[in-house]
C-alpha cells in the first residue's frame, strides 16, 4: 500500500480492525455515533506545556518544524499528559510557503514576517509548486507518529490560501487585511493568480501528509472571518474549494475551520469539507442550522474560559456538550487555539470530563 489514509489497512495490505478508522474522533468526523464524544485542542501541541517550552528554548520555531525528530516528540506531548482523542502535527501555516521558496521567518512575538511582500505577477511566478522531496522532513515525521500514536489517529493540517495571502500581501500579521482588501478588490486578476498558486502549494503539502499516514487534515483559514459574505465568496471560496475538492478521493475527513466566521459558516460548508470548525462566538445548535446536517461541527470553548474557576469551565463544557447533540457529528474543540497562560491541568480535566459527559449519555442510549 503506497497510502494509509484511516489506519484500517496495514503497510502490508492487510485488513486490521480498529484503528484510528474506528477511533471516536473519525467516527465523529463521519457523522457515526461513538462510545464519547472526541476531544482536542487547536494549538495543544506546545503552548502552554512547560515540557514544550523546554524543548523550543534554544530552537527556533521554523527550525523545530523541520527537524522530524522535534515534531515528533512535541506532537505526541498533549497526547500523553491529557489524554486527547487526537494528535495534530507540530508545524505552522508557513511551512509550505517557505518551501515554495518565499523569504520569511517566524518572529517570536511577532509571528510570520516576510522579506519581500507580493505586489506583482513576477511576486506570484516565484511561488514554486513544491514536491515531497521539499517537505521530507513532513513526510519523515507524519511515518514515525503514525507508528507511535498506534491508534489515535493524527491530524493534519495546512493554512488555507486567504490565510496565507493575507501573510504574503501584507508582509506579516495585520488587523486590518488593508493591504491584502486593496490588492483583492483593485487587481482582482492578480489576487486569484496569488491564491490559485497558494491553492496548489496547499493541496501537494495536503497530499505528502496524507500520503505519509495522517487520519484527518485541517484546513485553516484564520483570518476569513475579516470578510463579508459576498467577499468571501466571490475572492476566497473557489480556492478553499480547489483544495478540498482535490483530497475528495484521499479517503480522509477534511475538516475546514476560521475565526469570527458566523456569517460565513453555510458558505464555508459549501467549499467542500466534512467537519466544519466553529469559533466560541456562535452557538454549535445555531451553527449547525447554517452548515446544514450533511457537516459535522468542531468546537467551540472559549479559550479565555479555561482561566476562569473550574466550576465555570464545567458548566460552559456541559452547555457545548449539549448544544453539540444538534449536529449529526460533534468534535469538541475549543473556538481557537490554547492561550499560553492555560494551567494544563485545567485541559486534562476538560478531556476527562468530555468523556465522562457523553460516555454516560452514550451508555443511556
Amino acid at each position: 500500500m503506497s497510502t494509509d489514509t484511516t489506519g484500517t489497512v496495514a503497510r502490508d495490505g492487510e485488513q486490521r480492525p480498529g484503528g484510528p478508522a474506528d477511533s471516536p474522533f473519525i467516527r465523529a468526523c463521519r457523522r457515526r455515533p461513538g462510545p464519547h464524544t472526541p476531544v482536542w485542542f487547536m494549538r495543544q501541541a506546545g503552548r502552554s506545556l512547560p515540557e514544550y517550552r523546554e524543548i523550543r528554548a534554544s530552537v527556533p520555531m521554523l527550525e523545530s518544524c523541520r527537524r522530524p525528530d522535534l515534531v515528533t516528540e512535541i506532537t505526541l506531548q498533549p497526547v500523553r499528559r491529557h489524554g486527547v482523542d487526537a494528535a495534530i502535527l507540530f508545524s505552522d501555516i508557513v511551512v509550505p510557503v517557505a518551501a515554495a521558496g518565499v523569504d520569511l521567518d517566524i518572529v517570536p512575538g511577532t509571528g510570520p514576517v516576510v522579506a519581500e511582500p507580493i505586489r506583482s505577477a513576477a511576486d506570484v511566478e516565484r511561488i514554486r509548486p513544491i514536491t515531497r522531496d521539499d517537505v521530507s522532513y513532513v513526510d519523515e515525521a507524519v511515518r514515525q507518529l503514525v507508528v507511535e500514536l498506534g491508534d489515535t489517529p493524527l491530524i493534519g493540517f495546512a493554512g488555507a490560501p486567504f490565510t496565507l495571502a493575507s501573510y504574503l500581501v501584507e508582509g506579516g500579521p495585520s488587523r486590518t487585511h488593508a493591504k491584502t482588501k486593496a490588492l483583492m478588490y483593485g487587481d482582482p486578476e492578480l489576487w486569484h493568480a496569488l491564491c490559485g498558486r497558494l491553492a496548489e502549494v496547499t493541496l501537494a503539502f495536503l497530499r505528502v501528509q496524507i500520503e505519509a499516514g495522517v487520519s484527518a487534515v485541517q484546513l485553516f483559514d484564520s483570518w476569513a472571518g475579516a470578510l463579508s459574505e459576498a467577499d468571501y465568496r466571490r475572492y476566497v471560496l473557489p480556492h478553499s474549494a480547489a483544495v478540498l475538492a482535490g483530497l475528495a478521493d484521499a479517503g480522509v475527513p477534511r475538516i475546514h475551520f476560521g475565526v469570527g466566521t458566523a456569517e460565513l459558516l453555510g458558505a464555508m460548508g459549501e467549499a467542500g469539507a466534512d467537519v466544519v470548525g466553529v469559533d466560541w462566538r456562535t452557538p454549535l445548535d445555531v451553527a449547525t442550522g447554517r452548515i446544514g446536517r450533511d457537516r459535522a461541527v468542531q468546537g467551540n470553548l472559549d479559550p479565555c474560559v479555561l482561566l476562569a474557576p473550574w466550576p465555570v469551565v464545567e458548566a460552559e463544557v456541559r452547555r457545548i456538550l449539549e448544544q453539540g447533540r444538534a449536529a449529526p457529528g460533534h468534535v469538541f474543540n475549543l473556538g481557537h487555539g490554547v492561550l499560553p497562560e492555560t494551567d494544563p491541568d485545567v485541559l486534562t480535566r476538560v478531556v476527562a470530563l468530555v468523556h465522562e459527559l457523553s460516555g454516560r449519555r452514550a451508555d443511556q442510549g
